[in-house]
């Protein structure tokens, strides 16, 4: 699927959840059918070695669409954060050739941390999803 594709977000069925981090990328696959992500990992690696990592989680899971969540302060205005998270989904739309679909962010890190998550960052890229399917039934 091009990245020019006209589809709805509702129409993606499998995506692959991010939550960007310039340290950790938390990832996280999805399936519509169920409502339902789950954390797949943190990825840690810089540089191409961080591309090499996003490439073979696309080439495994095959998603119809990559969600990325972008933070933003509690009022919703943007912070420098927003800027590079916007950024990695124009990277991501570039390299891959797949919808990217952004997705507020905002509390997704605490409310994994208080549903007592041990990879932190996955499950905030799960809850992304989730969020996701609940913005576009």
């Amino acid at each position: 699927m091009s990245s020019m594709s006209t589809a709805s977000p509702s129409a993606f069925v499998s995506p692959l959840g991010f939550d960007f981090g310039t340290k950790r990328l938390g990832v996280a696959t999805g399936n519509r059918m169920l409502g339902s992500a789950r954390g797949l990992r943190t990825i840690t690696e810089q540089g191409d070695a961080r591309w090499a990592a996003i490439t073979a989680l696309i080439q495994e899971w095959q998603p119809d669409a990559l969600v990325i969540g972008v933070p933003r302060h509690p009022d919703g205005a943007p912070h420098e954060m927003t800027a590079r998270a916007l950024k990695f989904a124009g990277q991501l739309r570039g390299r891959y050739r797949l919808p990217v679909v952004e997705v507020d962010e905002r509390y997704t890190s605490v409310e994994a941390q208080s549903q007592g998550a041990r990879d932190l960052d996955a499950a905030s890229a799960a809850l992304i999803l989730e969020q996701f399917f609940r913005e576009h039934p």
